[in-house]
């Protein structure tokens, strides 16, 4: 789809954001860039816009379909998204199952320690003050949220994390985490909004926990495109891939 004719609203990391003649609809375009350590590490990788959209898309329709609200609306094509517009909170809300990456880092946890109940986790997502953790108190005084709106990303989180789960199990997939983003819609709504991809989750192969995701990039390992498509084959049924050529990525 040409977006030239459609005005920018919002250039990011990986995405880009255009208005619509809607005011309360935007279209997403998903970029091949992808990134890592705060945007120190840069590239372009063929096809992962086209892949990550269409996870994304898959994800958004299975969490609709369990009556939680996103800002998904259709997949016009692989890599562009139609979508609500939403005032995005600026809180990166992370989920963890089991212990990885930075977690491992920070805390003196073990290697693949495992939650029950998981961990949630909130970062102010600032490419200024380089994504800092932050609690409810600064969350509130910086006037992100009220605490009410803080227990209800709760509440929607931990039921997306329950609902991804169950659904990725059945693929042969581990959740080990993820990370996800809210806004509000023109109702002043609690919606969830982003994406669910392998650029925000981490994703491992229930057997061998072979890693399916960006952590491949992030260690400077090979294979990156390889593990996208593999999970998009996996989350996807047959009529889904033929749909989006899935196998000619």
């Amino acid at each position: 789809m040409n977006t030239k004719n459609h005005a920018l609203l919002y250039h990011g990391k990986a995405k880009s954001v255009y208005k619509t003649d809607d005011p309360e609809i935007v279209i997403v375009k998903f970029r091949d860039d992808i990134t890592a350590g705060d945007g120190e590490k840069k590239d372009t990788l063929s096809a992962k816009g086209h892949l990550n959209s269409i996870i994304s898309a898959k994800f958004f329709e299975i969490l609709e379909a369990a009556d939680i609200k996103t800002q998904y609306i259709k997949l016009l094509e692989p890599g562009v998204m139609l979508s609500h517009r939403l005032d995005m909170i600026p809180l990166e809300v992370i989920t963890r199952n089991i212990a990885a990456g930075s977690l491992l880092r920070k805390f003196p946890f073990k290697d693949k320690q495992e939650f029950d109940p998981p961990i949630i986790q909130m970062d102010y997502k600032s490419d200024e003050f380089h994504d800092p953790m932050i609690n409810d108190d600064i969350a509130v005084a910086l006037g992100f949220v009220t605490r009410e709106e803080l227990n209800e990303i709760r509440r929607i989180t931990l039921k997306i994390n329950q609902v991804l789960k169950i659904f990725l199990l059945e693929k042969g997939i581990i959740f080990p985490d993820f990370k996800i983003e809210f806004g509000k819609n023109h109702k002043g709504e609690i919606i969830l909004g982003d994406e669910i991809s392998p650029d925000s989750c981490r994703f491992w192969d229930s057997k061998t926990c072979e890693v399916l995701d960006k952590d491949l990039f992030r260690k400077g390992e090979t294979g990156v495109m390889d593990a996208y498509l593999e999970v998009a084959s996996r989350i996807l049924d047959d009529n889904e891939k033929e749909k989006w050529d899935i196998k000619l990525v």
